[in-house]
């Protein structure tokens, strides 16, 4: 794990296969993710690192309802009663109704691939299976996240889930993209921005069609799930992206 401060009062946690993010400002703290279940440990460090209370968070933002962003969700909402909050969209796939995750199928049909084969491993000993879906989560307003700390605001990018979103910090010029792109991935043999592989996507074209839609928006330092941050204009990292 390794937390670093990417923006002022934005700080960035890269985890073992997934990252999260903590913002604080004057008002308190609010998280963005929440890892694999197993990452609950250190998602617990991460903010009493910063010298925070977990039981204090004013919420946890949810990019999308995939198992690795979500692990922490259910024990936070349990334990503390932090409000988990995803957009209107994915709140069925957070909640557990829905389910628009990679299928064990589509995984094992490239596991002679060693570098999926180690990231399998990696998922089963994050107890991806055993993830428990925050049953309690709500969805957001506008006028709920304005008044979080950080200010944060939703932008829907369809295709990675259907309520994937990237959240932006305006003050700080900062966006969380969650999966909507990465800047790296244990199966991908390069760097910096890029699509995730296909299987990882409900709809890959409507995918790389909303990532596309973030040309327009204004931040320079970009927080992905997977990979380290990226210090560049939004519109040059976009136009990086390819299917």
């Amino acid at each position: 794990m390794n937390v670093s401060e990417q923006a002022p009062g934005v700080f960035f946690v890269e985890g073992p296969a997934s990252n999260w993010l903590i913002v604080r400002d004057d008002s308190g703290f609010i998280l963005i993710d929440g890892g694999y279940p197993a990452d609950r440990g250190l998602v617990l460090q991460s903010i009493r690192g910063l010298g925070l209370e977990p039981a204090d968070a004013e919420g946890m933002l949810i990019t999308h309802g995939h198992v690795d962003h979500t692990g922490s969700a259910a024990y936070f909402s349990r334990t503390f009663g932090t409000p988990i909050l995803c957009s209107l969209e994915e709140l069925p796939h957070v909640q557990g109704r829905e389910k628009h995750q990679v299928t064990f199928g589509q995984v094992l049909v490239r596991a002679w691939r060693p570098k999926v084969f180690r990231w399998m491993l990696h998922v089963i000993k994050a107890k991806a299976l055993q993830a428990e879906p925050a049953t309690r989560a709500e969805a957001w307003t506008a006028e709920k996240l304005q008044s979080l700390p950080g200010k944060p605001e939703a932008i829907l990018l369809p295709g990675h889930t259907p309520g994937n979103v990237a959240l932006l910090l305006p003050s700080a010029q900062a966006i969380a993209v969650g999966d909507s792109f990465v800047s790296g991935h244990p199966i991908s043999p390069t760097s910096g921005p890029q699509m995730l592989h296909r299987m990882y996507h409900s709809d890959p074209v409507a995918a790389l069609a909303s990532a596309r839609l973030l040309e327009s928006v204004q931040a320079k330092v970009i927080l992905p799930g997977h990979g380290p941050a990226l210090h560049l204009p939004l519109a040059e990292a976009v136009n990086q992206l390819h299917s």
